[in-house]
């Protein structure tokens, strides 16, 4: 990996986190390889060039693999709170490098600083919640019809688990499926996304710097970089058992159809199009609060970015006069500075991707309230920077029905009950986040009630971006079906084993079968 200067002096933060590798970019711990292609890493907060990694090659890749199924036969059998131990040293680290590690995702993504610094936040979050995980990964036991039989089901490690990220949240989407694949015994192989290789380097190396300490084998964490290329040289590899993608709808079918051919596994985190239910009951302040920060923040590019406000026809103007007066209060710019409330987009693709959806909904006949637009000049010559924009639209408008990775808020109207308005938020092909601002009782548990939210995530009172890593994430639809993180998403990352012991001299049959010899 190669270096430049930049306006955060990033070498001084490269340096903090270890990263002083030069044209690496495949990683089995503490082993690293190259190429002669790279990937450039250019921050959107000013359009520097930050270094250059390696693209992984199908030798490397070999390499790769045969570390991590070695690693794993090793890995699997020392006992789950050993792993937890191991983990929880992990989390130690990021502890203590949370500060350059969150200025390196906030430089490289572009999101404000703050949010990198809870990113790497999330990161430790997940590791606390894997270490108490260790010590419980249980199964079930069951009466047998058997006399003198026990039955019981356990959870043994999986293998291999691949994890493909996406850009938007470099580091922590990693680390709710690392964390929990290693303390169920999994190693990991990660594809970082191409546009924020250099978060994935610094990982690389924390963990890494964790398993020499106590001399782990090479191969429980391994790194590898390219486009979709290197992606499909783990969605084709039979020791691979799971491959968790984050990304787009798109990518997401690609990944599901090929892992499906060889009887793999997928985990599948794709786009969201998530609405609030604004209804008359709602608490405006509250209501204002949390669509404008589900809208804007990240600059639009989460998963659960807040992309419709359904409002009902009775307070609809109220509402619409309170956002626009909140975002003229908006500071766009470089997100290293914590007085700025919007950073840039991440590339300028995903620019000309933005001003498409304007001119689109003005076509289709919407109406754009806040006119949106993008930014030049001084401290926006990355050409990254766009304005926040509120458009009025229809739910049925095919620019509505798709997701827009960026911060573009459709304003819906609805009348009558709040069915009709539940109606319209279901009416799309995505499910991943969802929210009702209410005080009624009634609406609030008729929206998670069976009748409600088709998301997998509904909540009442906050916004539809932002998750704790207590509740297990993912979505329903073209979303994926997938689920990381919190609850009892850890099965995912383990092969279930339904057991029946018989402990006394004869053998009976199960359903009363005879069978004499």
């Amino acid at each position: 990996m190669t270096k430049t200067t930049n306006t955060i002096a990033i070498n001084d933060v490269l340096i903090q986190l270890g990263v002083q590798i030069e044209n690496a970019g495949t990683s089995t711990g503490s082993q690293w390889f190259s190429t002669s292609e790279f990937i450039a890493s250019h921050s959107p907060v000013d359009g520097a060039l930050i270094g250059k990694v390696s693209i992984t090659s199908p030798e490397d890749y070999s390499k790769v693999m045969d570390a991590a199924t070695s690693a794993f036969v090793q890995w699997r059998v020392m006992p789950a709170p050993q792993r937890g131990e191991i983990v929880r040293q992990f989390g130690e680290e990021l502890r203590r490098l949370k500060e350059p590690l969150g200025r390196l995702v906030s430089y490289e993504m572009g999101k404000s600083l703050q949010e990198g610094l809870g990113e790497v936040q999330e990161m430790i979050d997940i590791c606390d919640f894997a270490v108490g995980l260790s010590r419980q990964l249980h199964g079930f036991t069951m009466h047998s019809e058997r006399f003198g039989h026990r039955m019981y089901d356990q959870y043994h490690p999986l293998g291999v688990v691949g994890i493909i990220s996406a850009f938007n949240f470099p580091v922590a989407v990693w680390c709710w499926n690392t964390a929990l694949a290693w303390i169920c015994g999994d190693v990991c192989v990660w594809k970082p996304s191409e546009k924020a290789p250099l978060c994935g380097i610094a990982c690389q190396k924390i963990a890494a710097s964790v398993f020499a300490k106590h001399n782990l084998p090479e191969g429980l964490s391994c790194l590898v970089n390219g486009d979709y290329k290197v992606g499909e040289m783990m969605t084709t590899d039979q020791r691979i058992p799971l491959v968790s993608a984050t990304g787009s709808t798109r990518m997401g079918k690609i990944v599901a159809q090929t892992v499906a051919q060889r009887l793999g596994r997928s985990l599948l985190e794709l786009g969201g199009n998530n609405a609030i239910i604004v209804t008359p009951d709602a608490d405006i302040k509250m209501t204002v609060i949390g669509a404008v920060f589900g809208a804007v923040g990240t600059c639009g590019q989460r998963c659960t970015s807040t992309r419709r406000l359904i409002i009902h026809e009775s307070i609809y103007d109220q509402v619409k006069e309170a956002l626009t007066g909140a975002y003229s209060q908006l500071r766009i710019g470089n997100p290293l500075d914590e007085n700025n409330h919007v950073g840039p987009l991440i590339d300028q693709d995903a620019v000309a991707m933005y001003q498409n959806a304007l001119e689109k909904v003005v076509a289709e006949g919407g109406s754009l309230l806040v006119p949106g637009g993008t930014l030049s000049g001084e401290g926006y010559e990355s050409g990254c920077y766009v304005k926040p924009a509120i458009a009025e639209a229809e739910n049925h408008f095919d620019i509505v029905q798709h997701e827009t990775f960026a911060p573009i808020l459709y304003l819906l109207k609805y009348s009558g009950g709040v069915e009709n308005a539940i109606a319209l938020q279901n009416g799309v092909a995505q499910g991943l986040s969802s929210a009702i601002m209410t005080n009624n009782l009634r609406e609030a548990e008729l929206f998670l009630s069976h009748a409600g939210s088709d998301c997998g995530i509904a909540n009442v009172n906050i916004g539809t971006s932002g998750a704790e890593i207590g509740g297990a994430f993912g979505g329903e639809k073209e979303t994926g079906g997938g689920r990381e993180s919190g609850s009892d998403a850890w099965k995912v990352y383990m092969r279930r084993q339904t057991n029946t012991i018989n402990y006394t001299t004869e053998l009976p049959l199960a359903q009363g079968i005879k069978f004499d010899l």
